[in-house]
Protein backbone atom coordinates (compact mmCIF):
# COMPACT_ATOMS: atom_id res chain seq x y z
CA UNK A 1 0.00 0.00 0.00
CA UNK A 2 1.71 2.99 -1.23
CA UNK A 3 0.44 5.62 1.14
CA UNK A 4 1.04 2.98 4.55
CA UNK A 5 4.51 4.79 4.81
CA UNK A 6 3.34 8.47 5.03
CA UNK A 7 0.72 7.84 7.13
CA UNK A 8 2.88 5.72 9.74
CA UNK A 9 5.62 8.98 9.48
CA UNK A 10 2.59 11.46 10.02
CA UNK A 11 1.56 9.47 13.22
CA UNK A 12 5.05 9.33 14.55
CA UNK A 13 5.43 13.56 13.28
CA UNK A 14 1.67 13.49 15.87
CA UNK A 15 3.48 11.52 18.73
CA UNK A 16 6.47 13.87 18.71
CA UNK A 17 4.32 16.93 18.63
CA UNK A 18 2.50 15.81 21.84
CA UNK A 19 5.38 14.55 23.54
CA UNK A 20 6.04 17.94 25.38
CA UNK A 21 3.04 18.38 26.28
CA UNK A 22 2.21 14.90 27.54
CA UNK A 23 5.94 15.35 29.44
CA UNK A 24 3.98 18.69 30.97
CA UNK A 25 0.68 16.58 31.93
CA UNK A 26 3.38 14.54 33.89
CA UNK A 27 4.88 17.28 35.88
CA UNK A 28 4.06 18.00 39.83
CA UNK A 29 2.12 20.92 39.53
CA UNK A 30 3.10 22.85 42.65
CA UNK A 31 1.66 26.22 43.64
CA UNK A 32 3.67 28.86 45.69
CA UNK A 33 2.28 31.01 47.80
CA UNK A 34 5.11 34.04 46.25
CA UNK A 35 8.65 34.31 44.23
CA UNK A 36 11.28 33.25 46.99
CA UNK A 37 9.31 29.85 47.65
CA UNK A 38 8.66 29.37 43.51
CA UNK A 39 12.35 30.02 43.04
CA UNK A 40 13.48 27.40 45.77
CA UNK A 41 10.95 24.46 44.54
CA UNK A 42 11.97 25.10 41.23
CA UNK A 43 15.78 24.91 41.90
CA UNK A 44 15.18 21.32 43.83
CA UNK A 45 12.51 20.00 41.31
CA UNK A 46 13.88 20.61 38.19
CA UNK A 47 12.20 19.44 35.25
CA UNK A 48 9.60 17.28 37.44
CA UNK A 49 7.96 20.46 38.47
CA UNK A 50 5.79 22.97 36.81
CA UNK A 51 5.55 26.00 39.50
CA UNK A 52 2.65 28.51 39.80
CA UNK A 53 3.66 31.86 41.91
CA UNK A 54 0.63 33.18 43.29
CA UNK A 55 2.17 36.60 44.15
CA UNK A 56 4.76 36.81 41.34
CA UNK A 57 8.73 39.03 41.41
CA UNK A 58 7.95 42.46 42.25
CA UNK A 59 5.05 41.89 43.40
CA UNK A 60 3.95 42.27 47.48
CA UNK A 61 2.55 39.74 49.37
CA UNK A 62 1.67 42.16 52.66
CA UNK A 63 -1.13 43.33 50.29
CA UNK A 64 -1.93 40.47 48.23
CA UNK A 65 -5.89 39.89 47.41
CA UNK A 66 -6.43 36.42 45.78
CA UNK A 67 -8.66 36.49 42.52
CA UNK A 68 -11.12 33.72 41.45
CA UNK A 69 -8.66 32.74 38.99
CA UNK A 70 -5.88 31.96 41.91
CA UNK A 71 -8.87 29.59 43.47
CA UNK A 72 -9.15 27.53 40.57
CA UNK A 73 -4.93 27.40 40.35
CA UNK A 74 -5.32 26.42 43.85
CA UNK A 75 -7.39 23.23 43.48
CA UNK A 76 -5.96 22.49 40.38
CA UNK A 77 -2.39 21.94 41.92
CA UNK A 78 -0.62 18.62 43.22
CA UNK A 79 1.64 20.40 45.82
CA UNK A 80 0.76 24.12 47.41
CA UNK A 81 4.45 25.64 49.32
CA UNK A 82 3.96 28.52 51.52
CA UNK A 83 6.32 29.85 54.11
CA UNK A 84 4.14 30.16 56.94
CA UNK A 85 4.57 32.12 60.14
CA UNK A 86 1.25 34.25 59.36
CA UNK A 87 3.07 35.74 56.07
CA UNK A 88 0.37 34.58 54.06
CA UNK A 89 -2.89 35.89 55.73
CA UNK A 90 -4.80 35.30 52.86
CA UNK A 91 -4.13 32.09 52.30
CA UNK A 92 -6.99 30.39 54.69
CA UNK A 93 -9.75 32.13 52.78
CA UNK A 94 -8.54 31.26 49.68
CA UNK A 95 -7.75 27.40 50.64
CA UNK A 96 -11.24 27.89 51.78
CA UNK A 97 -12.83 29.19 48.36
CA UNK A 98 -10.92 26.68 46.52
CA UNK A 99 -11.93 23.69 48.40
CA UNK A 100 -8.40 22.15 48.34
CA UNK A 101 -7.53 19.22 50.29
CA UNK A 102 -4.18 18.29 48.95
CA UNK A 103 -0.77 18.56 50.56
CA UNK A 104 0.92 21.77 51.80
CA UNK A 105 4.44 22.36 52.47
CA UNK A 106 5.02 24.76 55.10
CA UNK A 107 8.91 25.92 54.33
CA UNK A 108 9.37 27.50 57.51
CA UNK A 109 8.40 23.86 59.73
CA UNK A 110 10.54 23.49 62.54
CA UNK A 111 12.05 27.09 62.58
CA UNK A 112 11.82 27.95 66.40
CA UNK A 113 13.51 24.93 67.29
CA UNK A 114 16.35 25.79 64.74
CA UNK A 115 16.69 29.25 66.57
CA UNK A 116 16.22 28.03 69.98
CA UNK A 117 16.20 31.15 72.57
CA UNK A 118 16.80 33.30 69.53
CA UNK A 119 13.15 32.60 68.89
CA UNK A 120 11.88 33.43 71.92
CA UNK A 121 13.41 36.52 72.36
CA UNK A 122 13.54 37.82 68.82
CA UNK A 123 9.94 38.38 68.34
CA UNK A 124 10.24 39.76 64.77
CA UNK A 125 11.24 43.14 64.68
CA UNK A 126 14.51 45.14 63.96
CA UNK A 127 16.43 47.57 65.20
CA UNK A 128 14.65 50.38 67.55
CA UNK A 129 14.42 54.42 66.62
CA UNK A 130 14.66 54.62 69.99
CA UNK A 131 17.90 55.39 72.69
CA UNK A 132 15.85 54.85 76.33
CA UNK A 133 16.73 52.18 78.24
CA UNK A 134 15.83 48.40 76.79
CA UNK A 135 13.31 47.99 79.92
CA UNK A 136 9.37 48.98 80.45
CA UNK A 137 6.74 48.66 77.67
CA UNK A 138 6.89 47.18 74.34
CA UNK A 139 5.98 50.32 72.46
CA UNK A 140 7.77 50.47 69.21
CA UNK A 141 10.41 53.16 71.43
CA UNK A 142 13.22 50.29 72.84
CA UNK A 143 16.95 50.51 73.27
CA UNK A 144 19.69 51.08 70.06
CA UNK A 145 22.30 50.25 72.87
CA UNK A 146 24.13 47.29 71.39
CA UNK A 147 26.25 46.54 74.59
CA UNK A 148 23.05 45.45 76.47
CA UNK A 149 22.94 42.77 73.74
CA UNK A 150 24.24 39.98 72.31
CA UNK A 151 22.91 37.01 70.18
CA UNK A 152 25.28 34.11 68.99
CA UNK A 153 22.90 32.50 66.97
CA UNK A 154 24.78 30.24 64.19
CA UNK A 155 28.08 30.21 65.28
CA UNK A 156 28.29 33.86 64.70
CA UNK A 157 29.12 36.04 67.51
CA UNK A 158 28.89 39.34 66.63
CA UNK A 159 26.71 40.82 69.67
CA UNK A 160 25.18 43.53 67.85
CA UNK A 161 22.86 41.89 65.42
CA UNK A 162 19.61 42.76 66.89
CA UNK A 163 15.80 43.85 65.47
CA UNK A 164 12.80 46.12 65.86
CA UNK A 165 10.86 45.61 68.65
CA UNK A 166 8.18 47.43 67.26
CA UNK A 167 5.95 44.76 67.91
CA UNK A 168 3.18 43.41 65.14
CA UNK A 169 1.15 41.02 65.69
CA UNK A 170 -0.21 40.73 62.14
CA UNK A 171 2.39 38.09 61.34
CA UNK A 172 2.68 36.57 64.89
CA UNK A 173 5.11 36.24 67.60
CA UNK A 174 7.91 35.88 64.85
CA UNK A 175 9.24 37.21 62.14
CA UNK A 176 8.52 35.50 58.85
CA UNK A 177 11.29 36.39 56.70
CA UNK A 178 13.47 33.86 57.84
CA UNK A 179 14.61 33.12 54.25
CA UNK A 180 16.81 36.58 54.82
CA UNK A 181 19.00 34.21 56.74
CA UNK A 182 20.63 32.04 54.77
CA UNK A 183 22.01 29.29 57.50
CA UNK A 184 18.10 28.85 57.46
CA UNK A 185 18.41 27.70 53.91
CA UNK A 186 18.50 23.65 54.88
CA UNK A 187 15.33 24.15 56.98
CA UNK A 188 13.58 25.26 53.84
CA UNK A 189 15.27 22.88 51.29
CA UNK A 190 14.97 19.89 53.70
CA UNK A 191 10.83 20.68 54.09
CA UNK A 192 10.47 21.19 50.23
CA UNK A 193 12.62 18.34 49.09
CA UNK A 194 10.00 16.02 51.31
CA UNK A 195 6.83 17.73 50.46
CA UNK A 196 7.47 17.06 46.75
CA UNK A 197 9.07 13.27 46.97
CA UNK A 198 5.93 12.96 49.09
CA UNK A 199 4.12 13.90 45.76
CA UNK A 200 6.50 12.14 43.25
CA UNK A 201 7.92 9.55 44.83
CA UNK A 202 9.38 8.14 41.63
CA UNK A 203 11.50 10.89 41.36
CA UNK A 204 13.11 10.59 45.13
CA UNK A 205 16.61 9.86 44.10
CA UNK A 206 16.81 13.23 41.83
CA UNK A 207 15.03 15.47 44.40
CA UNK A 208 17.18 14.09 47.00
CA UNK A 209 20.50 14.71 44.18
CA UNK A 210 19.15 18.31 43.34
CA UNK A 211 18.34 19.27 47.12
CA UNK A 212 21.79 18.47 48.29
CA UNK A 213 23.89 20.43 45.65
CA UNK A 214 21.48 23.22 46.51
CA UNK A 215 21.85 23.27 49.75
CA UNK A 216 26.01 23.24 49.14
CA UNK A 217 25.33 26.21 47.10
CA UNK A 218 23.34 27.97 50.10
CA UNK A 219 26.24 27.08 52.24
CA UNK A 220 28.79 28.56 50.23
CA UNK A 221 27.19 31.81 49.88
CA UNK A 222 26.45 32.48 52.99
CA UNK A 223 30.16 31.96 53.94
CA UNK A 224 30.30 34.65 51.14
CA UNK A 225 27.97 36.51 52.93
CA UNK A 226 29.27 36.48 56.59
CA UNK A 227 33.23 37.25 55.28
CA UNK A 228 31.42 40.75 53.47
CA UNK A 229 29.52 41.78 56.48
CA UNK A 230 32.73 40.90 58.74
CA UNK A 231 34.50 43.65 56.90
CA UNK A 232 31.83 46.76 58.07
CA UNK A 233 32.11 48.53 61.10
CA UNK A 234 31.33 47.20 64.43
CA UNK A 235 27.62 48.69 65.31
CA UNK A 236 26.76 49.21 61.28
CA UNK A 237 23.24 50.63 61.36
CA UNK A 238 21.27 50.03 57.99
CA UNK A 239 17.65 52.13 57.39
CA UNK A 240 15.16 50.31 55.10
CA UNK A 241 11.62 51.02 54.49
CA UNK A 242 10.25 48.34 57.06
CA UNK A 243 10.97 45.72 59.07
CA UNK A 244 11.77 42.69 57.47
CA UNK A 245 15.34 41.99 58.12
CA UNK A 246 15.52 40.19 61.44
CA UNK A 247 16.62 37.16 60.21
CA UNK A 248 19.54 39.19 58.43
CA UNK A 249 20.27 40.87 61.18
CA UNK A 250 20.78 37.90 63.91
CA UNK A 251 22.69 35.81 61.18
CA UNK A 252 25.07 38.27 59.79
CA UNK A 253 25.50 41.11 63.21
CA UNK A 254 24.24 44.40 61.09
CA UNK A 255 21.46 46.81 62.91
CA UNK A 256 18.45 47.15 60.67
CA UNK A 257 16.15 50.44 61.41
CA UNK A 258 13.21 51.14 59.76
CA UNK A 259 10.03 53.83 59.75
CA UNK A 260 7.41 51.06 59.89
CA UNK A 261 6.28 47.44 60.95
CA UNK A 262 6.31 44.77 59.15
CA UNK A 263 3.45 45.47 57.21
CA UNK A 264 4.46 47.28 53.86
CA UNK A 265 1.05 49.10 54.39
CA UNK A 266 1.77 50.75 57.56
CA UNK A 267 2.71 54.73 57.51
CA UNK A 268 5.60 55.97 60.09
CA UNK A 269 4.17 59.27 62.30
CA UNK A 270 5.78 61.81 62.41
CA UNK A 271 7.08 61.61 65.94
CA UNK A 272 8.65 57.78 64.68
CA UNK A 273 10.07 59.76 61.69
CA UNK A 274 11.50 62.82 64.04
CA UNK A 275 13.01 59.51 66.41
CA UNK A 276 14.69 58.06 63.81
CA UNK A 277 16.38 61.51 62.05
CA UNK A 278 17.82 61.45 65.56
CA UNK A 279 19.33 58.02 66.05
CA UNK A 280 20.59 58.61 62.84
CA UNK A 281 22.72 61.39 63.19
CA UNK A 282 23.74 60.57 66.96
CA UNK A 283 24.68 56.65 65.69
CA UNK A 284 26.52 58.07 62.43
CA UNK A 285 24.50 56.15 59.69
CA UNK A 286 26.28 56.53 56.24
CA UNK A 287 23.33 55.46 53.88
CA UNK A 288 19.89 54.66 53.19
CA UNK A 289 18.59 51.95 51.18
CA UNK A 290 15.10 51.50 49.57
CA UNK A 291 13.26 48.67 49.73
CA UNK A 292 11.72 46.97 46.75
CA UNK A 293 8.25 46.34 48.65
CA UNK A 294 8.23 49.95 50.26
CA UNK A 295 6.92 53.23 48.81
CA UNK A 296 10.10 54.81 48.08
CA UNK A 297 8.42 58.33 49.50
CA UNK A 298 9.34 57.32 53.31
CA UNK A 299 13.43 56.70 52.52
CA UNK A 300 12.83 59.93 49.91
CA UNK A 301 11.59 61.96 52.98
CA UNK A 302 14.81 60.57 55.41
CA UNK A 303 17.22 61.57 52.51
CA UNK A 304 16.15 65.17 52.66
CA UNK A 305 16.02 64.94 55.96
CA UNK A 306 19.43 63.96 56.72
CA UNK A 307 21.15 64.56 53.93
CA UNK A 308 21.92 60.81 53.55
CA UNK A 309 22.39 59.07 49.82
CA UNK A 310 20.39 56.19 49.03
CA UNK A 311 22.67 53.78 48.20
CA UNK A 312 20.37 51.24 46.32
CA UNK A 313 17.46 49.13 46.53
CA UNK A 314 17.65 45.76 48.60
CA UNK A 315 15.07 42.83 48.54
CA UNK A 316 13.28 41.23 51.16
CA UNK A 317 10.11 39.84 50.23
CA UNK A 318 9.68 39.55 46.62
CA UNK A 319 12.20 38.79 43.84
CA UNK A 320 13.14 40.94 40.78
CA UNK A 321 11.52 40.71 37.36
CA UNK A 322 15.17 40.27 35.66
CA UNK A 323 18.81 40.11 36.78
CA UNK A 324 21.07 38.95 39.67
CA UNK A 325 18.28 39.26 41.92
CA UNK A 326 15.49 37.60 40.08
CA UNK A 327 16.55 34.19 41.95
CA UNK A 328 16.87 33.75 45.52
CA UNK A 329 20.89 32.90 45.32
CA UNK A 330 21.30 35.95 43.60
CA UNK A 331 19.11 38.09 45.95
CA UNK A 332 20.99 37.78 48.70
CA UNK A 333 24.33 37.94 47.15
CA UNK A 334 23.32 41.53 45.75
CA UNK A 335 22.41 42.77 49.28
CA UNK A 336 25.26 41.96 50.80
CA UNK A 337 27.42 43.00 48.16
CA UNK A 338 25.17 46.40 47.92
CA UNK A 339 25.48 46.31 52.01
CA UNK A 340 29.13 45.87 51.61
CA UNK A 341 29.97 48.63 49.14
CA UNK A 342 28.10 51.05 50.60
CA UNK A 343 29.08 50.90 53.82
CA UNK A 344 32.24 49.23 54.42
CA UNK A 345 35.34 51.49 55.06
CA UNK A 346 38.83 50.92 53.57
CA UNK A 347 40.48 50.01 57.09
CA UNK A 348 37.57 47.72 57.78
CA UNK A 349 38.78 44.42 57.72
CA UNK A 350 41.90 45.52 59.05
CA UNK A 351 39.45 46.64 62.25
CA UNK A 352 37.68 43.84 62.37
CA UNK A 353 40.75 41.72 62.14
CA UNK A 354 41.14 42.53 66.39
CA UNK A 355 37.83 41.24 67.11
CA UNK A 356 36.83 37.59 67.88
CA UNK A 357 33.63 36.43 64.97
Amino acid sequence: MPFAKPSALAAGAVALLTLPAAQADDRVQVLASFSVLADMVEQIGGDHVEVTALVGPDSDAHVFTPRPTDARALAEADLVVLNGLQFEGWMSRLVEASDYAGPTVVATDGIEAALGEAASEDHGHEAPAHDDAHGGSHDDSHDHDHDDHGHDDHDHDHGHGHDDHGHDHAHGGLNPHAWLDLGLGELYVDNIRDGLIAADPAHEADYRERAADYQARIDALDAEVRTLMDELPEHTAVITGHQSFSHFSRAYGVDFLSPVGLSTEAEPSAARMAELIEVIRKHGVQALFQENMTSPAIIEQLSEETGLPIAGTLYSGALASDGEASNWLGMMRHNAELLHDALAAPDAAHEHGDHDH
